[in-house]
């Protein structure tokens, strides 16, 4: 029964930026729920901004709209004055398109992109009125089920899913419908329509599942309960991205939105190897797009949406091997049409800046390169594969060019970093600042350069080769910054810091078990929510919610953990094998780096047989590939 739409009216007009709770914007999609098989809900857990501008969520929402046996609709994580306002009135959490409470829908699937939004993902339950854990549910309860970037470690809020996809979701969203047909056609029992998700390649059901620890408080072993259970999980890769749907249109809010113009993705992967890096590993093997086709989507989507601006989406844009080609036809075709190209992600070189250049022709606002390290040492220690020389060729040339802002990118307390590597951050900035008032005095400019420094917390992540390090203790991270407060100064120089107790709480879900599942319960009891956003977050109910379940919270993100060690997600498979994040672990302490295996030969890093699946690069095939 949809919601009545005078109490919501009511509501609306007491919160603040209520266009993020009604219906009507450009392009959604709207079906007779009654004429459909399957309807489901993509509940994305944080404000209606944060969601609209996933790319993924707009991918889904496309894909399964396609279907005729299919109504897919939206629902976001209400803002604090609007969930106390559903909670106050007894509206519970409801689709934009249908106004249907959530809990009538057939699947509800939840985007995991920040360990920081699990407990929205609880009150959003909570507001729905559908018990938290898998094993409370019953049949005429929705499947719950996840995916995006924290699936790769979801063991900390795996109780409270039926199932989780690893991997990407194009062609794996299709055949969990199939089989959520097939098991309402058989009316099998919740569990055999669960085994039945299991049998989807990439679909992890925890319930499946055994976890049995040590006496020291380690896994001793994950085994599965059920024949239809994999052990490992592994991940879905779509093999061919030109062979699956990409949206010719977008929903257009009414609202602003964080990132709000089209976005294009021209490639997925990435081969850089940096070793703190998830994304560059889960996301393995590169798979570019063809640019006519990337063309033939930027037509459509201007013409279908009416933004002004194409971001072209990746993890390093610059890296696409038909870049300069792409961009060069998209200029020309929009010339004068007051339609912008944006690169969102650069490398640290000259090329980026030529290309930076050539794309934001009168727009210079400003341009961020991510060093990551202060030294070379550090440097090497991470695979980032950039030196001094490169990041102050790649600055000059941006001021040089008419840029008079530059962010740099740092990460604190890595593995081996020493007082050195800290110097090596303030003495950088300090460089490419001076070479800022060179450039800058030359070109007869009369503003001064400036230089932004944004230093982040090292987090462990799960399938890196860092994952068995621990996070540096808070008090050390907050020392490092101290020291850099203290020596970052001066005109033309600024600092910013992330939180280290937001970083902290990351490190222990990132690193987490199942255990820390009850912790989640009593934070959000205690009122714990919206724990990405500064103002909302606090810690001090998190410490009681720790006390209240048992758990030592440093167990998870400052203990170090041998290579023989059972991981919490050691059941669940990137591609990427062990033997390989070992290897690199390894390296990392030598101080030797890896090559990009695009430059060059394979580095055997195990996801292309893994997976069955090659690299596909338009202009430089990888070679010797096994």
């Amino acid at each position: 029964m949809e919601i009545d739409s005078r109490l919501l009216y009511e509501i609306l007009e007491d919160v603040e930026r209520p266009a993020r709770y009604v219906n009507g914007e450009w392009n959604a999609v709207h079906k007779r729920l009654d004429e459909v098989d399957v309807k489901v809900l993509l509940a994305f857990p944080d404000t209606y901004e944060v969601g609209m501008s996933h790319l993924g969520l707009k991918i889904l929402y496309y894909i399964l709209n396609q279907r005729d046996d299919v109504a897919c609709e939206r629902a976001f994580m209400p803002w604090v004055d609007m969930h106390a306002a559903m909670k106050e009135k007894g509206v519970p959490l409801y689709s934009l398109e249908s106004r249907l409470p959530a809990r009538e829908f057939d699947i509800l699937g939840f985007s995991l992109q920040y360990e920081l939004s699990y407990t929205n993902v609880l009150a959003m339950l909570d507001l729905a009125d559908i018990p938290s854990r898998s094993m409370e549910r019953g049949p005429r309860d929705p499947l719950v089920i996840a995916g995006g970037p924290c699936a790769y470690n979801p063991e900390p809020v795996a109780p409270f899913f039926d199932a989780v996809l690893l991997g990407e979701g194009e062609e794996a969203v299709g055949e969990i419908v199939d089989e959520y047909k097939r098991a309402k056609r058989e009316n099998l029992s919740r569990r055999g329509m669960l085994e039945a998700l299991a049998s989807v390649p990439g679909v992890y059901v925890p319930s499946l599942y055994e976890v049995v620890y040590r006496e020291d408080g380690k896994i001793a072993a994950v085994s599965p309960t059920s024949p239809a259970a994999a052990c490992p999980v592994e991940k879905r890769v779509v093999r061919d991205l030109g062979a699956v749907p990409f949206p010719d249109r977008f929903v257009v809010p009414f609202a602003e939105v964080i990132h709000d113009r089209i976005m294009l993705e021209v490639f997925r992967g990435c081969t850089h190897g940096c070793r703190f890096c998830q994304a560059g590993m889960v996301y393995r093997p590169v798979r570019e797009r063809d640019p006519v086709d990337l063309c033939d989507l930027a037509t459509h989507l201007v013409t279908n949406t009416g933004y002004e601006e194409i971001s072209l989406m990746s993890l390093s844009s610059a890296d696409y091997s038909r870049i300069t080609e792409l961009t060069s036809d998209l200029l020309r075709r929009y010339a004068g049409s007051g339609v912008a190209v944006s690169l969102p992600s650069l490398r640290v070189d000259s090329f980026s800046v030529d290309l930076a250049k050539e794309v934001e022709k009168g727009r210079k606002t400003g341009l961020t390169f991510a060093p990551e390290a202060g030294t070379q040492r550090l440097r090497d220690v991470i695979n980032k594969g950039v030196n001094r020389d490169d990041l102050l060729d790649a600055t000059r040339a941006a001021f040089a060019s008419g840029w008079q802002s530059i962010k740099l990118y740092f990460m604190i307390g890595l593995p081996t970093e020493t007082e050195e590597d800290l110097a090596g951050i303030v003495n950088l900035a300090r460089e490419v600042l001076a070479c800022g008032r060179e450039e800058l005095r030359r070109s007869g400019a009369a503003r001064s350069p400036q230089v932004t420094v944004s230093v982040s917390s090292f987090v462990p992540k799960a399938h890196t080769p860092f994952q068995w390090h621990p996070q540096a203790p808070m008090e050390e991270l907050v020392a490092k910054q101290d020291y850099l407060k203290r020596y970052l100064r001066g005109r033309g120089l600024k600092l910013a810091w992330h939180d280290v107790k937001t970083s902290f709480l990351e490190a222990v879900f990132s690193r987490g078990d199942r255990r820390l599942a009850a912790t989640l319960e009593n934070a959000v009891a205690l009122g714990c929510r919206f724990d990405a956003w500064r103002e909302e977050f606090r810690f001090d109910l998190w410490q009681e919610a720790f006390a209240m379940s048992g758990v030592d919270p440093r167990f998870y993100a400052n203990s170090h953990w041998s290579y023989d060690d059972v991981l919490p997600w050691d059941h669940l498979s990137a591609g990427v094998s062990r033997e390989y994040l070992v290897a690199e672990s390894r390296r990392a302490v030598e101080g030797v780096p890896t090559p990009d295996c695009r430059l060059g030969k394979c580095v055997k890093c195990g996801v292309c047989p893994q997976l069955k699946v090659a690299p596909r690069i338009l202009a430089r095939p990888v070679e010797g590939v096994s």
